[in-house]
């Protein structure tokens, strides 16, 4: 069942915040410890989206503070020269699917609403999508992230740069974290307005 349409279009960045603390759209908010908002510079030119809290994200209410958020910070200050503090840091979904599982279609459903107001309240010049799932959820697409990485879409007033994510990268090691690598300097080609 696809939940009744949120507007969310009034709320600013705080008050999105609060009204997303609370949320109980979907079955996730029955099995998490705490809502996983996002973090960073709320008017950061650039935005990262993974696909949903894992166990510390969902204990600390932070993204990717784990292993692969080591990873991604690493691979930020080495890439873009930056720390988490200077970009957006935000999930398809704000709840962790139990057992780490996909987030279901009528969860990102749920969610979208929150999303889609994150990214218009940021107004980010790049988004770096993090993996299948995000890829996916923001491109509308079936595609896979081996397909679809390696080139920047156009994505309303910003460009998406599809990557792994750094989970991925982890299990895979060195020709994923290089690939890593590229569409991040990808990314901040497209910071820096030059193409590709």
């Amino acid at each position: 069942m696809r939940p009744a349409a949120l507007d969310l279009s009034a709320l600013d960045f705080g008050a999105l915040a609060t009204e997303a603390s609370g949320c109980t759209r979907c079955e996730l908010a029955s099995t998490r410890t705490t809502v996983v908002f996002g973090v960073g510079d709320p008017h950061a030119r650039l935005m990262f989206v993974g696909e949903g809290p894992g166990r510390d994200e969902d204990l600390s209410g932070q993204p990717f503070v784990g292993r692969s958020g080591k990873l991604l910070d690493r691979l930020i200050a080495e890439e873009l020269g930056m720390d988490r503090t200077q970009c957006y840091i935000a999930n398809v979904v704000m709840c962790r699917p139990p057992q780490n599982r996909d987030p279901r279609p009528a969860e990102m459903d749920a969610c979208r609403p929150f999303l889609e107001r994150k990214i218009a309240l940021i107004a980010p010049e790049v988004i770096v999508s993090l993996g299948n799932v995000a890829t996916r959820a923001l491109l509308g697409t079936p595609d896979g992230i081996r397909s679809l990485r390696g080139r920047s879409y156009p994505f309303g007033g910003a460009v998406l740069v599809p990557t792994y994510h750094p989970a991925a990268a982890l299990r895979s090691g060195g020709e994923v974290v290089a690939e890593m690598r590229a569409d991040l300097v990808r990314a901040k080609r497209a910071l820096a307005g030059t193409p590709g």
